[in-house]
């Protein structure tokens, strides 16, 4: 054997020793961050040091504990009002993971039953579906959403309508493609020769296969839709400002982030880590879970 051939061979082997680590590495870091957002959100008032809307005139901008002139009494500090900001970002959390939750099963279940119908079916019916896909595609959620919070005014379902109003669409493209590809396999074909009805190909073949693809899109979207979320609840057109949430906090700071960072900073942080968080996790099941990657 060949010098080079030796050396090639040594830089494989240590590829492939190296690459479970990075796969476990992209998995750990979002199932660890993920896991203590639902359980902050479920444990809100037990974790909370404060009721969130508390306010207090003698504690009014106070910056985190670490910063000169800080307090053990507000680790994260407080805002213009006195609200502490940790208790708020705990209960935001807690809005943020409602919202997705809500969104994602809302989109899932509507982008799947058209997805699936439309690629099954196909001709006509499969053209009208995938236009009127494009249309909601076109048009801009963040308009949408200023536009029902100024007809029916800014509240929890306001931005659930909204956001689950268009966000179907994805979902249906991306089903409606697997299933045009799952009607021409062999177990469709002879379901359909054993007489199985148009309903139950669609429900018992061709859905349990369009699950994997769905559960890598909808972990995708636990990101983008508590981002989605905090927008709104910045521009008004969310959770209303009483109300403690990731958006509407990072709005709170906004005029004053020159004097108090920290007002804005840590929502905008558990924001990011977030959104990173469902990326990362998103990639990691795609690379599970297809086939063609598994092989590579």
């Amino acid at each position: 054997m060949s010098i080079e051939r030796k050396k090639a061979d040594t830089i494989i082997k240590g590829f492939k020793k190296r690459r479970p680590a990075t796969l476990q590495w992209n998995f750990l870091f979002p199932v660890i961050i993920l896991s203590l957002l639902v359980l902050t959100a479920i444990f809100a008032p037990l974790l909370a040091p404060y009721p969130p809307n508390e306010t207090s005139l003698t504690e009014l901008l106070r910056p985190p504990v670490w910063a000169a002139g800080g307090s053990t009494t507000h680790i994260l500090g407080t805002n213009n009002l006195g609200q502490d900001i940790l208790s708020r970002l705990i209960y935001g959390s807690r809005v943020s993971l409602s919202v997705s939750l809500l969104v994602i099963l809302i989109t899932t279940i509507i982008g799947t039953i058209i997805g699936i119908f439309a690629g099954y079916t196909g001709g006509r019916t499969d053209a009208l579906l995938m236009r009127i896909t494009d249309i909601s595609l076109s048009f801009p959620a963040i308009l949408i959403a200023l536009l029902l919070a100024v007809i029916l005014g800014p509240s929890f379902g306001t931005v659930v309508l909204a956001l689950s109003i268009f966000g179907w669409a994805g979902y249906a493209r991306l089903i409606r493609g697997e299933a045009l590809r799952l009607r021409q396999a062999d177990f469709v074909s002879q379901a359909r020769i054993t007489g199985s009805s148009s309903i139950r190909i669609m429900t018992r073949h061709i859905f349990p296969n369009v699950i994997n693809p769905l559960i890598i899109i909808a972990t995708l979207q636990i990101g983008m839709v508590i981002l989605a979320e905090s927008a709104l609840s910045y521009l008004g057109a969310g959770i209303p400002a009483n109300a403690a949430s990731w958006g509407s906090m990072v709005s709170d700071g906004r005029n004053i982030i020159d004097l108090a960072w920290w007002v804005s900073f840590f929502p905008g942080l558990a924001i990011g880590l977030v959104v990173l968080s469902g990326n990362f996790l998103g990639d990691w099941l795609r690379d599970k879970l297809d086939p063609r990657l598994r092989q590579l």
